[in-house]
């Protein structure tokens, strides 16, 4: 699609863009109201699932379109997935309970999965690497722009309206964006001479659906299994084998659903582990970052918004001027590190954060963390892109969607853990003191009830309930509560700035295997016009560019 005329490029990614910011604004603004639809339907035991099955479903969904988009074209794919989003989104505002919404959240998750791999790889078949980084650029922009007025929206609507209307509300955004793809995005025909790998797509999700429940479901707490259980144990050697029979049938069919040549290719190797160890550390961090704004702040949803907005607008200007500069130098790799070590300072600030942290600091430390997102994270989109041949472009792109995936599912896994045995190590500290104080309450049913509310930190997270029953309290007893929720506060505050903390290691792996990534200039199509005029030797620019790169 390279030879289209440049206003049909414009108008094509216009109608990829609006697809993009569908799926992005629907997640953003589902981010900051999650504690108070967790603290209305209630099972935030099973918190981390209702984010942890959306990139379950996404990243099966994501890889295994990859490839079918490179047989068949990328226009249905991004048209059903548009549609499965919505239907997904549709249902989740009607949930009832948290395992409703889990299902239904693991309808949308397939759905942005489509969403992401085919709307960057769509880019990819309408421009060179070297104009992609301004596009790269604009598109991490649209998740800033949705970054910064969803948590806003969320806010308000969980604070003054149903929160059902958090899933509906950009319902039709879906509806002009699945128009705007069905009637300008060209329809291809099928690749001749490829096949569907049946075999290997269904080996690739048996590898991955049991990893990522491994590590969802290995842990200390309800709901949770011993890494020693049988149950992790034999979630972990269903991965194993169907790892290996993954690997041999890859090796046999003539059209593998993953081309294992594509990792002997050191920039896409590495790039791919960066994006791995980059998503575990982001969002298996920021995730918690609205429970500690609103659960240990105790900052209404709305004034939430506010708080999380300037880390957004950093992350847009950031990502916006990286694209630019990397099309104007065609370089990446000083950025691409230095954006990591911005991104794991801003987290190991936010280890130190504690229930008195003023909140300026609180958002210092997050424009820190935005800055560094925005630098790096359009980088290695590019780098996937730019060392593999245009026939692979589908197929690169979810594998690289695939592992950021993987990092995000098995980072909130991992940093969920954490946040809970932490917590519970400290409440087990404080236990002795908050068992001294409820000793002196009265022996009244009342008061031991909202002893039991004001114990319980998944009602940190309704400020209202919390202030309500407090309100309701006599007198003499309203101080020792108030001594208690300072306390639960301190152990929730305790327990998700040590998860900080893990993302920033994390982040640091990234760092260190970001400083492997071999620097190779990005294709230009201009470039690429001239040198197929002057060139005699018949080496294309893409082959210069796989032997450096290799």
């Amino acid at each position: 699609m390279t030879n289209l005329t440049e206003k049909r490029k414009i108008t094509i990614m216009i109608a990829i863009i609006t697809s993009m910011f569908f799926s992005a604004i629907n997640q953003t603004i589902i981010g900051v109201a999650m504690p108070r639809i967790i603290a209305k339907l209630g099972g935030m035991d099973y918190y981390s699932w209702a984010i942890t099955i959306y990139l379950l479903t996404s990243t099966v969904a994501s890889v295994l379109v990859g490839k079918l988009s490179d047989i068949y074209g990328r226009k249905p794919f991004i048209l059903a997935g548009i549609g499965l989003f919505s239907l997904g989104a549709l249902l989740s505002g009607f949930s009832t309970d948290i395992f409703q919404l889990i299902s239904y959240r693991a309808i949308q998750g397939a759905g942005a999965g489509i969403i992401m791999s085919t709307a960057f790889t769509a880019m990819g078949d309408l421009y060179e690497p070297r104009e992609r980084a301004k596009w790269t650029g604009i598109m991490s922009a649209v998740f800033g722009v949705s970054s910064v007025a969803g948590p806003l929206l969320g806010g308000y609507i969980v604070d003054h309206l149903d929160w059902h209307w958090v899933f509906w509300i950009f319902l039709p955004i879906g509806v002009i964006a699945f128009l705007l793809i069905l009637f300008n995005f060209p329809q291809v025909e099928k690749r001749k001479g490829e096949t569907v790998d049946y075999w290997g797509s269904l080996f690739l999700t048996t590898t991955i659906v049991p990893m990522l429940l491994a590590f969802s479901w290995a842990g200390e707490g309800a709901n949770k299994y011993a890494w020693g259980s049988w149950q992790i144990i034999g979630l972990l050697a269903i991965t194993a084998v169907s790892l290996l029979t993954f690997i041999w049938v890859e090796t046999k069919v003539k059209t593998p659903v993953m081309p294992l040549g594509l990792f002997k290719n050191s920039i896409f190797t590495v790039s791919n582990l960066v994006g791995f160890f980059l998503n575990a550390g982001m969002m298996g961090a920021i995730i918690y970052v609205p429970f500690f704004v609103q659960g240990v702040k105790g900052i209404s949803p709305t004034m939430a918004g506010y708080v999380a907005m300037p880390m957004s607008i950093a992350m847009l200007v950031t990502s916006a001027l990286s694209g630019q500069i990397i099309t104007k130098t065609g370089k990446y790799k000083k950025m691409a590190v230095g954006g990591l070590l911005v991104m794991a300072l801003g987290m190991v600030l936010m280890y130190f954060m504690v229930p008195s942290t003023p909140i300026y600091l609180l958002v210092l430390y997050m424009i820190i963390l935005g800055l560094g997102m925005g630098i790096s994270m359009p980088v290695f989109s590019l780098t996937v892109q730019n060392a593999v041949t245009p026939q692979q472009l589908g197929v690169a792109t979810a594998t690289s969607q695939l592992f950021r995936n993987l990092g995000g599912t098995i980072g909130i896994a991992v940093m969920g853990s954490v946040m809970s045995a932490s917590m519970t190590t400290k409440m087990t500290q404080l236990s002795s003191a908050i068992g001294q104080g409820a000793a002196s309450v009265p022996t009244d049913p009342a008061l031991a009830e909202k002893l039991a509310l004001f114990s319980n930190p998944q009602n940190l997270l309704d400020q209202p309930k919390i202030e309500a029953a407090l309100g309701s309290l006599p007198p003499e007893s309203q101080a020792l509560f108030t001594h208690m929720l300072d306390m639960i506060r301190e152990a929730m505050s305790y327990g998700i700035t040590t998860t900080f903390l893990t993302g920033a290691i994390v982040a640091g792996f990234a760092v260190v295997i970001a400083l492997f990534l071999k620097e190779i200039p990005l294709r230009s199509g201009k470039k690429e016009a001239e040198t197929e005029e002057s060139k005699k030797d018949g080496q294309s620019d893409w082959k210069s560019t796989q032997e450096a790169g290799a």
